[in-house]
């Protein structure tokens, strides 16, 4: 196993940005997106990494654009090394299957989230208000119950460090506008749909998930991520019984360990035991497994 990637160094790329997972170089007429194997829990960087993840990421986001393209154009170009410009050749080792050269885009202000089944912070503001992101539910429900029909319950886009905060359909209209609000809502419960129907097909659920979009003139595109263990809560089909927390093949196994711990959700966030860092890799190249025929 090759040494954890924690930060790129890229000395001839422009570094124009470094997000909690991702790291992104402008190459001019074209992004390089690369996704290293940190891991953040509840908006704050962890100081350890888990090996192969960034790889894992990547796959996966690769198998759901191709996926998608009927419903929604992405931001890929390649994520071929070989295919990249000249500068990023004496990189390509360290690229190769954990990175992608995207389209520029004006990324949303706003994060497209698809609630399924009721859990995480849904299910506690379920719990406090019977609603979640300002949509009333039915009374009686049980924590991870499938929900009638899947919910889109935007979020803010925070800085790193900064919790993203749930916000209800009027106030993301207010933010990105009425129109396009409704365009990213109908394509967002459109994309999960697909995904989960093809999901369930092996053996997954997919509890809820977060979608970003970006505009490239009047164009929305899918871009960052899609339907990967980062971005989503995938449950294993055999194993799901509502009525409380579920198995995972996603970091809720590193957010159980953490929940276990007396921190205040605030950097500077714990070490990782060995054991936990492991089981979660493990947990991630499941998912690529099951999802794209694709062994990590």
């Amino acid at each position: 196993m090759k040494k954890p990637l924690f930060e790129t160094d890229f000395p001839e790329l422009n570094l124009v940005k470094r997000g909690k997972v991702r790291d992104i170089y402008d190459l001019g007429d074209s992004l390089l997106m690369v996704t290293t194997d940190r891991i953040s829990a509840y908006d704050v960087i962890l100081p350890n990494p888990i090996p192969d993840k960034g790889k894992v990421l990547t796959q996966i986001s690769l198998f759901w654009f191709d996926v998608m393209k009927p419903l929604v154009r992405n931001h890929l170009i390649s994520g071929d090394v070989e295919a990249y410009p000249e500068v990023c050749k004496p990189y390509a080792d360290t690229l190769r299957g954990r990175s992608m050269l995207v389209r520029k885009a004006e990324p949303l202000s706003v994060e497209c989230v698809v609630r399924g089944y009721i859990s995480g912070s849904g299910w506690k503001s379920y719990q406090e208000s019977g609603s979640v992101c300002g949509i009333e539910l039915a009374e009686g429900l049980k924590e991870s119950d499938r929900l009638p029909e899947p919910l889109f319950t935007p979020s803010t886009k925070e800085d790193i460090g900064v919790h993203d905060i749930n916000i209800d359909f009027e106030e993301a209209a207010k933010r990105i506008g009425r129109s396009l609000a409704e365009r990213v809502r109908s394509l967002s419960i459109d994309i999960y749909k697909r995904g989960m129907e093809l999901a369930d097909k092996q053996g997954i659920i997919i509890a809820d998930t977060k979608f970003e979009f970006g505009l490239v003139g009047d164009e929305i595109i899918l871009i960052d991520e899609v339907l990967t263990p980062d971005s989503s809560r995938f449950w294993p089909k055999a194993s799901y019984t509502p009525g409380g927390s579920q198995k995972s093949f996603d970091k809720q196994y590193v957010r159980d360990y953490l929940t276990s711990l007396n921190w205040d959700k605030k950097p500077p966030a714990p070490s990782l035991p060995e054991n936990v860092i492991e089981n979660t890799r493990e947990k991630y190249i499941e998912a690529l497994n099951l999802i794209t025929g694709v062994k990590g």
